[in-house]
């Protein structure tokens, strides 16, 4: 069992823990993630590091409170455990001779997002940060990004905070303007990584995308979490949680992608509202 150490509620839908597993907290890099169950008979879920303290040996998660197993966990108290807690998995991100990069997080993938920046940072690079919500009741880790960056741009769609639009204005803005990078990493919804790759293609400057599809073992076994690359031409398979997460942008065929990602979605819902009302007569 692992412990839940703390607990805090980021916003109305968003949760951050910090669970005790100091292997893999000694272990873990930027980029990588854990699949856990909340019990015995429960699903596998994949959950992005966000951060480790080596010293306590916690591992820092970030979720949204989307489908029963989130559900079930966020009703996890600080001192409640969770039944499994494997990782590290996946490749972390590349960080070798990149000097100057724009990270770009949406929404919740701002909490996979935030540790990249930080390892930019404390690696010398100079670190442009634009992350991007619905509104301002959903911002997160603000304060965490502008120490982590030399420049940190907030939007919201809705303009009830920071500038309003969506993060790829600011990215359109600083190309045009004559920035270069020498990487852009963008981490989110699927339509938002399609679009930041569109709005830097015609600039040619490479872009990252961190993949998020269903995953069931996370090594590599059961295929669920394919994707397809478009190489020279050819379309190769390759699988998330041991090819990625991370991925160049433009090779990603991104329609596929994001219907693959619809597929389980009103499953996903009646799996939610059965687990509230099951809580409901606890």
């Amino acid at each position: 069992m692992y412990k839940i150490v703390t607990k805090k509620e980021l916003n109305p839908t968003v949760v951050q823990m910090e669970i005790e597993a100091p292997l893999v907290a000694r272990k873990a890099k930027p980029g990588q993630f854990i699949i856990l169950r909340v019990d015995a008979d429960g699903e596998r879920i994949p959950l992005t590091v966000a951060g480790v303290n080596i010293e306590m040996g916690t591992v820092k998660i970030i979720f949204q409170v989307v489908g029963a197993t989130t559900t079930l966990l966020s009703r996890k108290s600080a001192g409640e455990s969770v039944c499994d807690f494997v990782g590290p998995l996946g490749e972390p991100t590349r960080t070798a001779g990149v000097k100057k990069v724009c990270i770009i997080g949406g929404g919740v993938g701002c909490a996979i997002a935030l540790p990249v920046a930080e390892e930019f940072h404390r690696l010398g690079a100079e670190v442009t940060s634009i992350v991007g919500f619905r509104s301002k009741d959903l911002l997160i880790l603000e304060d965490e990004f502008r120490a982590a960056s030399d420049r940190l741009v907030v939007m919201t769609d809705d303009g009830s905070y920071a500038r309003q639009g969506n993060v790829t204005v600011p990215l359109k803005e600083a190309l045009e303007a004559g920035e270069r990078y020498d990487m852009i990493i963008t981490i989110g919804p699927l339509i938002m990584m399609k679009f930041v790759t569109l709005a830097a293609q015609p600039f040619g400057v490479p872009v990252t995308v961190s993949m998020n599809p269903i995953m069931i073992d996370g090594t590599g076994m059961c295929g669920g979490c394919r994707v397809t690359l478009v190489q020279n031409g050819r379309r190769v398979t390759k699988f998330t949680c041991v090819d990625g997460p991370d991925f160049n942008g433009y090779e990603i065929d991104f329609d596929e992608a994001l219907s693959r990602g619809r597929m389980y979605c009103d499953f996903e819902r009646r799996a939610r509202d059965e687990a509230c009302n099951l809580l409901k007569m606890a």
